[in-house]
């Protein structure tokens, strides 16, 4: 290990980036940052920071929270160290407050949240606490999955969730909603266009997803 170490410290940088473009971002970090001064630079570059996927994902499309010891790391050191750098965070339903309150997030413009609950989406969107350290007024695109129940969604209570998140977000450009069932099929989506409250925005309905993009004029 500490051959193989010294033989990737001695790689010129531009050979070393193109390398480590090869792996997760979130490896990158976990395994670069605090090593030493010039892996922590290079550790330190958009490539690697400006797009976070702090969850883990399967072939089969299931979705798992970080391990401990890594969402223990980064939340207490690597999130408040690079938090400037950061414009997408992807998260899922277990972990995503913790990350969200780690730390303020700047020049975030970009949020996907997978597999939460109806319950946790109406919390995140009305209750508001989670989102605290975000400048909502930059998020222009956002991702929502949520995790189909027995209940399903009801008629009231996604334009409720619409209209929240179009009051929060008010510069939203992009939307993609989805609700997934067990096995990950995807649900149909039928929405009113009374959930849709900014006359910058346009909703396009399809069989199985729903996307907001900017009208043109």
């Amino acid at each position: 290990m500490e051959y193989s170490f010294i033989q990737l410290n001695d790689l010129p940088d531009e050979i070393l980036i193109i390398i480590l473009k090869k792996i997760l971002n979130l490896e990158v970090l976990y395994s670069l940052i605090g090593v030493n001064h010039r892996l922590n630079t290079i550790a330190h570059d958009s490539i690697f920071t400006s797009h976070l996927t702090l969850m883990r994902y399967f072939s089969d499309d299931s979705i798992y929270p970080l391990s401990d010891p890594t969402l223990n790391r980064f939340c207490l050191q690597i999130l408040p160290e690079i938090h400037h750098k950061i414009k997408w965070l992807d998260l899922e339903s277990s972990s995503m407050e913790r990350i969200l309150l780690t730390t303020n997030y700047p020049n975030l413009c970009g949020l996907g949240l997978y597999n939460i609950s109806i319950e946790k989406a109406l919390s995140l969107f009305i209750d508001e606490s989670s989102l605290t350290y975000i400048n909502k007024n930059q998020i222009s695109s956002l991702v929502v999955n949520i995790k189909y129940e027995k209940l399903g969604l009801a008629e009231g209570v996604r334009e409720l969730i619409f209209t929240n998140i179009f009051t929060l977000f008010t510069n939203l450009q992009y939307l993609n909603f989805s609700i997934f069932a067990i096995y990950n099929k995807r649900l149909p989506l039928q929405i009113s266009s009374s959930a849709v409250i900014s006359s910058n925005l346009v909703l396009r309905n399809s069989p199985d997803w729903s996307i907001v993009r900017p009208m043109k004029m």
